[in-house]
């Protein structure tokens, strides 16, 4: 990891890395559509202590698959992100408000969000930029709300991978900037589920504002 911030070299990982998912989109959607993250959606919602529906923040939302989910459910969803593909996709395929926006510029209302959804997507932050963006996440939920992520787990290394830049902590590592963002565990698990750990790439874990 990098000990200096440097926002020119931010400001370049992340338009090669949205350069890619646009130029890839139809063929992500196509070969995503199918996944099924209903435990990771389960994880998010069962956390939730206010009355339906929920004021939800898909966070990442790429092509829309969960986020049609989720306003299916009868929750007030809106999508959010930076490829304007993926964003244009994702307004036609869920009917959702859908907000272009790179991650390491964000514009979030304040106190709104019963829940964020941060599915295969914080991962993608530069480690220097990560703990604003999860103060920006934290201060975009209500008190009490939660937030789910889903990253793939490693040994806290960085860099390119394929075209996409991309981070890849242990549990440690990412409980202690979770905590640091001011947020409470509540549970994590490894998925897929049933699987022994080396077949496990994605480490999951939800979160409340406290």
């Amino acid at each position: 990891m990098q000990d200096e911030v440097d926002p020119a070299r931010f400001e370049k990982i992340s338009v090669r890395t949205l350069d890619y998912y646009n130029q890839h989109a139809e063929d992500f959607f196509a070969g995503t559509r199918n996944h099924d993250v209903s435990q990771n959606m389960m994880s998010l919602l069962r956390f939730i202590e206010v009355e339906p529906p929920f004021n939800i923040l898909d966070f990442g939302c790429g092509p829309g698959r969960d986020l049609k989910v989720f306003a299916e459910m009868g929750h007030i969803a809106a999508g959010l992100d930076g490829s304007e593909r993926f964003a244009a996709m994702a307004r036609d395929y869920s009917r959702c408000e859908v907000w272009q926006q790179d991650f390491l510029k964000l514009d979030l209302p304040f106190n709104h969000f019963d829940g964020v959804f941060a599915n295969a997507s914080l991962f993608h932050v530069p480690s220097q930029s990560l703990p604003r963006i999860l103060r920006d996440l934290h201060t975009t939920l209500k008190l009490g709300a939660v937030l789910f992520s889903s990253n793939p787990h490693g040994h806290n290394e960085e860099g390119w991978n394929n075209g996409r830049y991309g981070v890849y902590y242990d549990l440690d590592t990412w409980r202690c900037l979770m905590l640091d963002a001011g947020f409470t565990e509540l549970t994590h698990y490894y998925r897929p589920d049933n699987l022994p750990r080396e077949q496990q790439p994605w480490l999951a874990s939800v979160w409340r504002r406290e």
